[in-house]
């Protein structure tokens, strides 16, 4: 298949890698960006170690939480000038709210808000606001206390980011900290146990062919393997990635030493996951004339 100046463009910015480099990962992996990633990282020519989280739908990330609950809404907008509307700020701080006493995004959307269902509600402001806007997803925990953080906030409780931590002991400025760890380190599990033996798996073989292509002997690409295998494990979760505010040590020591037990979190980031499909501009302008 033909690769695209837009897909050599793209795998550039992932990875760092160069012009030629990327052209050939994504013909040797018949354009799929993420083989092409892992073809690179595995020749030792991508800067990138994990795919990027690339951000293409606007709104705002909403918190709120209550005794041990806590809970964040996604409501996405097509507009980054939207999500600065008051009257779009204040609708989606009454959906987050409503969110604490239900279960999933389905249940919130039956939810009452002002005596209308959460789902009546978004669309009478999309008929108001004249643009789509859509209640994505929630994430809640329950713990001992929750304790929540937005990051980029344009009005109180809601953002670009936003992180509940659950913990079992009373130290909340220790528990904000951790949050602000998880919103800039966005670790993929608390610990070793819940990562995705799959994501494990895949980074394992990722490794495996590096290794390889050193040509090195095969008791010593084991070692290797060991080695950078415990370092992708502590990097991937919270308990073990080296905490911000003092590197030194890790989440789980720093925690240790503030008296608490982070038991779960939960991290949302706008447009996570989105991908909005682009042409290249030749063809648009092509397209307009045709």
């Amino acid at each position: 298949m033909a690769v695209t100046a837009a897909q050599v463009k793209e795998l550039r910015d992932t990875t760092g890698a160069g012009m030629m480099d990327a052209k050939k990962a994504l013909t040797e992996t018949d354009g799929d960006m993420e083989a092409a990633v892992d073809w690179l990282r595995t020749k030792g020519l991508a800067k990138a170690a994990k795919k990027s989280g690339r951000t293409a739908a606007e709104g705002l990330v909403a918190v709120a939480t209550e005794g041990g609950k806590g809970v964040a809404v996604e409501v996405n907008s097509e507009t980054d000038f939207v999500a600065k509307n008051a009257d779009f700020q204040k609708m989606v701080g009454k959906i987050a709210t409503a969110a604490i006493v239900v279960d999933d995004v389905d249940a919130l959307k039956s939810a009452e808000v002002d005596g209308k269902s959460v789902d009546q509600t978004v669309t009478d402001a999309v008929a108001v606001i004249g643009e789509n806007m859509s209640v994505r997803r929630m994430a809640k925990v329950t713990g001992g206390n929750v304790v929540s953080y937005v990051h980029n906030s344009v009005a109180p409780g809601m953002g670009s980011i936003g992180v509940l931590v659950a913990m079992d002991g009373e130290n909340e400025a220790f528990g904000r900290q951790v949050a602000m760890h998880i919103a800039a380190a966005n670790p993929a599990a608390l610990g070793e146990a819940d990562l995705d033996p799959a994501m494990v798996e895949k980074e394992k073989q990722v490794q495996m062919d590096i290794a390889r292509e050193s040509g090195k002997p095969e008791q010593v690409i084991e070692k290797m393997i060991e080695g950078r295998m415990r370092k992708f494990m502590a990097e991937s979760t919270l308990m073990g990635q080296a905490f911000v505010v003092n590197p030194d040590l890790t989440v789980a020591q720093a925690a240790q030493e503030a008296g608490v037990t982070i038991t779960a979190f939960q991290r949302l980031e706008v447009g996570e996951g989105i991908e909005i499909e682009k042409e290249d501009f030749a063809a648009e302008v092509a397209k307009m004339n045709g």
